[in-house]
Formats: structure tokens, C-alpha cells, sequence
């Protein structure tokens, strides 16, 4: 099937800067025709071909450590289990947002960075205000550069969608979530079992929601939970966070000679309760290589830019 049909509603948008670039919105037309780098809201390291990837099936089983006892004990754990169970948690623990369409969705990024090698190491903090259904200009932050970016432009669509009435539109069960992100701008088939090729595009666009610092209530567990079906997820131990936690790491690895065969960004979980602590990834400015850790700090929902929750 040809991804240029399936995305054909997704109009090309304008041109950005390289801040608002890099803050990150995935033009998907754009990404259809060629293999250059592309970001999908932050971290400008993250590259994929989006047509005619392939992703390998990876199982992976470890020991996890759990010190809930004077002699430790092992349980055997998966990256779907992981996966599963960071669903679970955030179901328990999510606090539903109800935004109107002329207020401004609020969050705080706390961006931590050393370059690869050694060197000083930095901490930003990003605030950004985005317009829930697109027709104000938002504020956004990224590495403490800040811009204003204009209003939506009639047609303009992005991954993820920046309009709230548009996150709001997908499914919330996972096995539809996937579906639907599959066959993008066509109706969705759910009879048709996914083929192999189509699988690094569904992880492309789940990952683009994780990222997202806000989501309708119900929506990130479902991207969790769709994520461990995904072939080529593999579970990395003893991953730490941007606090110094040590927690357990979820990664994708596609076939060798393609996009992400070393191993995309690293989602990082709490290694007892599953809780998604944040992600570590890598950036590029010139000839040095940063390692990045991240978490969101704060979200919610105001009603000007330069208001907190």
C-alpha cells in the first residue's frame, strides 16, 4: 500500500524554524517523500526513512531486581510486561484535562544533556503554551530558545496533531490505536492483520504521542499498551533516568541497514511500579553528540500564555 495515499489528508506545512523544527512537529507528507532526518517533537537526532522500513521481532527476557526484601529476589520480565504495566499505572494515577478550544495547554520539560566524551554537563528548562485548537499563536520553549509560533494556517496538519479536538478524535483502545495510526488517512482496516513492513510507521507515530507532553485522558496508556505489540521492542536493564534513578528501558531496534538498527530513543520506567519516568536520547549540534535525558515536569491546562496551572 502506497503511505503517500494512506497520508494524503495530511497537508505539507510551511517551512519552520530550526527551533520550532526541533520542538518538533512531524510533517508527514515531508517524511513520505524523503529519508533526511526527521523529529518528531523533540530531539533532532531521531532519523527514519518512512516508506519500506522493516522492523525484526525482538523477545527479550531479563532478571529484574527487586529489593522489597532483605534477600532480593528475581521475576522474569518482558518489555511487553513493562509496557503493560506502565498502561496500568498511568490509567491509575492520569488526571483527566478538559480544554477549551481557546485556552492554551501548559508544560514544563526538564532537559538534562553531557556531551558523549565528557565535558560540562547542562539542565534546561522548557516551558511552552500551545493553543488547543490551533488559532492563536503558541509560545514554545526548546533548550531555553523560545519562539512564537504563528496560528495554524487553513489545512496545516502535524504529527502529533496540535489541535486537542484532533488527539481527542483517536481511539483509545489500543488495538484500534494501532490500527488507525497503520492506516492513516484512509478508513481503518481492522480485519487486516498488520504486515511486517508497516510496523516501524506505527512505532513512529506511537512514539510521537508518548512524546507529547499532554494527551486526552485514556490515550497514553493505549499507546503504551499498543507499543508492546510492536516487533523489534527489546527491554534493557539498569537504564537511568534524568534524576539518576535506575530504572528499566524500553527501546526499538529496527533490521540492520535500516533507520534505528542501533537502537532508537530509550524510554526509561520505574523497575517496581512500571511508572514512565522519561526518556534518554541523543542530540547532534555540529561535531558533538549529546546524551539526553528527559521528563516532564508539570502540565495542564490555562488560559493565557505565561499563566501555570
Amino acid at each position: 500500500m502506497n503511505e503517500l495515499e494512506l497520508l494524503k489528508q495530511w497537508d505539507d506545512a510551511p517551512p519552520l524554524t530550526d527551533t520550532a523544527r526541533a520542538r518538533a512537529r512531524f510533517h508527514l507528507h515531508q517524511a513520505m517523500r524523503t529519508p533526511a532526518p526527521m523529529t518528531v517533537r523533540r530531539r533532532p537526532l531521531l532519523r527514519i526513512a518512512a516508506a519500506g522500513l522493516a522492523a525484526a521481532a525482538v523477545t527479550t527476557t531479563v532478571l529484574v531486581t527487586e529489593d522489597t526484601d532483605p534477600s532480593p529476589r528475581t521475576r522474569p520480565a518482558s518489555a511487553a510486561t513493562v509496557l503493560r504495566g506502565a498502561a496500568a499505572e498511568e490509567r491509575r494515577t492520569e488526571r483527566p484535562i478538559a480544554a477549551r478550544d481557546d485556552q492554551f495547554i501548559y508544560s514544563k520539560e526538564i532537559i538534562k544533556e553531557t556531551p558523549v566524551g565528557g565535558g560540562r554537563s547542562r539542565t534546561y528548562v522548557d516551558e511552552s503554551w500551545s493553543s488547543v485548537d490551533g488559532s492563536k499563536k503558541s509560545y514554545v520553549s526548546e533548550l531555553e530558545h523560545t519562539q512564537w509560533v504563528p496560528p495554524d494556517r487553513p489545512g496545516q496538519s502535524s504529527w502529533p496533531p496540535r489541535r486537542w479536538s484532533q488527539l481527542e478524535q483517536l481511539p483509545t483502545d489500543p488495538a484500534k490505536l494501532t490500527i488507525t495510526l497503520r492506516d492513516m488517512g484512509a478508513k481503518p482496516s481492522y480485519d487486516r492483520p498488520t504486515r511486517p513492513d508497516e510496523w516501524p510507521m506505527v512505532h513512529f507515530f506511537l512514539y510521537g504521542l508518548l512524546r507529547t507532553p499532554a494527551l486526552p485522558e485514556g490515550l497514553r496508556p493505549a499507546a503504551f499498551e499498543a507499543l508492546a505489540t510492536v516487533p523489534g521492542i527489546k527491554l534493557l536493564p539498569n537504564e537511568t533516568d534524568a534524576d539518576g534513578r535506575t530504572g528499566i528501558g524500553i527501546q526499538y531496534v529496527g533490521k540492520p541497514g535500516t533507520p534505528w538498527a542501533d537502537g532508537g530513543p530509550v524510554l526509561v520506567f520505574d523497575a517496581k511500579t512500571y511508572r514512565y519516568l522519561g526518556m534518554r536520547d541523543r542530540r547532534q549540534a555540529g561535531s558533538v553528540t549529546y546524551e539526553q535525558w528527559s521528563y516532564v515536569a508539570a502540565d495542564g491546562v490555562v488560559d493565557r500564555v505565561m499563566q501555570r496551572p
